[in-house]
């Protein structure tokens, strides 16, 4: 499957997923991944991430479970919905058989789809970066940044304001971890932002954006953040 070939619409509901944009979609999944992986992000086949194709109804394309992020390629995405789970188009076509994409979707996908739904997010990445997960066991009730430069990249003030970055226990059931997840986001209002990453305690670091170079840029920012945090605690 080429990213710049044309092929046929999958009509899923009000959304359409063509052929171009499910290959666009792997084949920036697949160099994020290698670019975590090479930081030791990835280990092995740990981590996920995720591009939102269409909204309504919801489709996202996500990493396969149980490769070696660090050896991708554009094929190794399973489209799903609103649960996480793999779908078909309105026309019954099994996608994973005809464009020849993975079967099996991450088990994190559900998440991935609840932030997408919450927060309108383009794309999530989820990591298993050391100093969130070190942050995350040692502040359980959310790790509090203050005074900060690199605050302004996660769209908070350097100065004056109270920044929170969530955690949540660690769960097998992504629906639990989604409801968890959705009981300490604050949704962005007039006046604040919204702390675009979650941390789930003992485990790593899911971060969010308008795109993948942005939900890059929120998550590596983040992790500086933390390294911060826990060089002064």
């Amino acid at each position: 499957m080429s990213a710049a070939a044309a092929g046929p619409a999958h009509v899923f509901g009000a959304g359409v997923v063509d052929e171009a944009a499910l290959g666009a979609a792997g084949t920036a999944l697949a160099a994020e991944s290698a670019r975590f992986a090479a930081r030791g992000w990835m280990p092995g086949t740990a981590g996920n991430l995720s591009v939102t194709l269409t909204r309504d109804p919801l489709r996202i394309a996500v990493t396969a479970s149980g490769l070696d992020k660090g050896e991708l390629t554009a094929t190794d995405i399973v489209l799903v919905d609103e649960r996480g789970d793999g779908v078909t188009d309105a026309a019954g076509t099994d996608l994973t058989r005809t464009l020849g994409l993975a079967t099996r979707p991450s088990a994190e996908a559900g998440l991935h789809a609840r932030i997408a739904a919450v927060t309108g997010a383009g794309a999530g990445i989820h990591v298993h970066a050391l100093a969130a997960v070190r942050a995350g066991h040692r502040w359980p009730a959310g790790v509090e940044l203050r005074d900060l430069e690199m605050l302004k990249g996660i769209g908070h003030s350097a100065h004056g304001e109270r920044v929170v970055i969530p955690v949540v226990q660690n769960h097998q059931d992504m629906r639990v971890l989604g409801d968890d997840f959705e009981r300490v986001y604050r949704r962005p209002a007039d006046s604040t932002a919204e702390v675009p990453a979650l941390i789930v305690a003992d485990h790593g670091i899911y971060a969010w954006g308008a795109d993948l170079r942005q939900a890059r840029w929120h998550l590596e920012l983040t992790e500086a953040l933390l390294q911060i945090a826990l060089s002064r605690a």
